[in-house]
């Protein structure tokens, strides 16, 4: 049907409208779109432009896996454990305040604790991050990371902490770690950039410390994106890091917990050494503790346990303990004599149970003396005036010289916590230390393990594996590193005569295996095993004459801490020493 003029010119009419209205419509929204993008560029540009920059990429440090420590066997004595934590970043919060107020409703955060964590972000700089929380669970972990969008400048993170799974018993050889402290910082000119990282772990005693450079390994990084509002965008790379150095001891695990078993509560260490190599097959000092308290964070209360008790469980007595040696030390006494030339071994000495030295008089330990004895006999009853005129003889220099080249009187190379140096005296070393002359009552004294000398259970052991082998043994703790076997240090330069080691090693056999002897009751029965040894008791008392006449004391009768100290030192077997 045709349409009409006038119905043409309408339709034109209405169709002109409809395209000048959208026209229109689509020149407002130009206009408003270049009204705003002008507002952008022009007005906001400077705000944009900071925004812009907020959007930045960062350098996170990637904490190594701290290396592995284990027993000769293999067996773990010190690993890693997964550790589910939260830190805050400063810098990336908005309110600290308020975020942290926040992860409160989601994870356990005491008051205490609060303010701690408050006062540790304001004391450090703005871009090393705080550890809020660790330790937790997999539900707080997951609490945190779902809700970490909201939660500008926190970050939930798996990190690794040290876990020791035989406890107590190589508390005192490996050590621990525990998160680094300011004091630690303070000790450093140019510390790691790794100590920074929240609560890192660092060793603090034992060979986690000696070895820490060894076992931290080297931080690896990653470079990640994050927004103006601090949140973590994308990872852009990651550069992995360095393992420590996995370690392996010389000690066995097993003989480890039966030396702590057999010491029981007793306030007493032992070392066991294997002569031809050096190697420290047990290192136990008693009563030990758990490293892992320190680890995971001390209690005030488990500490003060630990401190005031008086068998010092947090001390190492096998090598920070210095006590006087007592007869174990009449071995050196017999060695000083006969490389002197002073004394032949079937020679006999009168005693009558007491010796008159200077105006004094100095007492065995028989009241009743022991007649007529040569240096085996000497040795085997353990007849103190028998060493008291030895000392006479040979005088304490050359009776010091020869605890040297026994080891004792000089800090042994281990990488273990405060190793003492012990003390062999000699004349000028009591003139520096008490501004005294030498008197010859102290060499007496000194020849039965008395008066100056002081030594630990570590040196006493070294001293025995020398008698046994003849040969200048130095204990070794780490046997390989990474795999790689570490030297042994057995050398056969000790310089004393074979008959005069030979002439003590007979008189350390009577001491087990004689009907007499001191220490008969600790002998083998099995040939193949016979042991040789020396007993020793040193006095932490004064014996008055008094006393004496009335009769001394029994031990059992004395309080704890004033009864005498027992040493006992030993290498086996007889024939082909191997142990010491």
């Amino acid at each position: 049907m045709r349409r009409s003029p006038k119905e043409t010119q309408e339709s034109t009419r209405r169709i002109t409208r409809r395209g000048l209205m959208l026209g229109g419509a689509q020149l407002a929204v130009v206009a408003v779109l270049a009204a705003r993008m002008r507002k952008m560029q022009v007005e906001d540009a400077s705000q944009y432009r900071l925004l812009a920059e907020g959007n930045s990429v960062k350098i996170r440090l990637i904490p190594p896996a701290r290396g592995l420590i284990y027993d000769r066997n293999g067996v773990l004595l010190a690993g890693n454990e997964q550790n589910y934590r939260v830190t805050i970043t400063r810098e990336d919060s908005d309110d600290v305040d308020a975020t942290l107020a926040e992860l409160r409703r989601l994870v356990p955060i005491t008051d205490s604790d609060a303010a701690d964590i408050l006062h540790d972000i304001r004391r450090r700089p703005p871009t090393t991050p705080v550890t809020v929380a660790d330790r937790l669970t997999w539900d707080e972990f997951s609490r945190v990371a779902v809700n970490s969008p909201s939660l500008p400048g926190v970050n939930p993170d798996v990190g690794l902490s040290r876990l020791y799974p035989r406890h107590d018993d190589f508390a005192h050889v490996i050590g621990y770690v525990g998160p680094v402290s300011d004091y630690d910082l303070s000790k450093m000119d140019d510390p790691d950039p790794l100590l920074m990282i929240p609560k890192f772990q660092l060793g603090k005693t034992g060979i986690e410390a000696k070895e820490e450079d060894v076992l931290r390994g080297e931080a690896g990084q990653r470079r990640i994106e994050v927004n103006s509002a601090g949140r973590e965008m994308r990872e852009l790379s990651r550069e992995p890091g360095k393992p420590g150095e996995n370690l392996q001891l010389t000690v066995d695990y097993r003989l480890q917990n039966y030396a702590l078993q057999r010491l029981e509560e007793e306030s007493a260490a032992t070392v066991l050494i294997d002569v031809t190599n050096g190697d420290v097959l047990a290192c136990a000092s008693a009563p030990s503790f758990d490293p892992n308290m320190f680890v995971r964070g001390i209690s005030v209360a488990q500490y003060k346990t630990l401190t005031q008790d008086d068998h010092r469980p947090l001390a190492d007595k096998s090598v920070q303990g210095l006590y006087p040696p007592g007869s174990t030390y009449k071995m050196v006494t017999a060695l000083a004599a006969l490389e002197a030339g002073l004394v032949k071994p079937n020679e006999t000495v009168w005693c009558p149970g007491y010796v008159e030295i200077a105006g004094r008089r100095f007492h065995c330990w028989k009241r009743a003396g022991h007649g007529h004895v040569d240096m085996t006999k000497s040795m085997e009853q353990s007849c103190d005036v028998y060493y008291y005129e030895m000392s006479q003889r040979v005088g304490i220099d050359k009776m010091s010289e020869m605890a040297n080249r026994l080891g004792l009187g000089v800090r042994p190379d281990l990488p273990m916590s405060a190793v003492k140096e012990g003390v062999a005296p000699t004349k000028e070393w009591k003139k520096e230390r008490y501004g005294k002359d030498w008197l010859i009552g102290d060499t007496a004294n000194a020849a039965i393990g008395q008066g100056y000398v002081l030594a630990s259970p570590m040196h006493l052991a070294i001293m025995t594996a020398r008698i046994a082998s003849g040969k200048k043994v130095e204990p070794r703790l780490i046997r390989t590193r990474d795999g790689i076997e570490q030297p042994v240090r057995v050398s056969d330069d000790l310089g004393i005569a074979k008959a005069h080691l030979d002439d003590v090693r007979k008189g350390m056999t009577a001491v087990v295996n004689s009907s007499r002897g001191t220490g008969r009751g600790s002998r083998i029965a099995m040939a193949e095993w016979k042991m040789a040894g020396k007993s020793g008791t040193s006095q932490v008392r004064n014996i008055s004459k008094a006393e004496r006449a009335r009769g001394v004391i029994r031990n059992d009768q004395l309080p704890w801490d004033r009864r005498d100290h027992a040493l006992f030192v030993a290498f086996a077997p007889i024939d082909n020493p191997r142990y010491a």
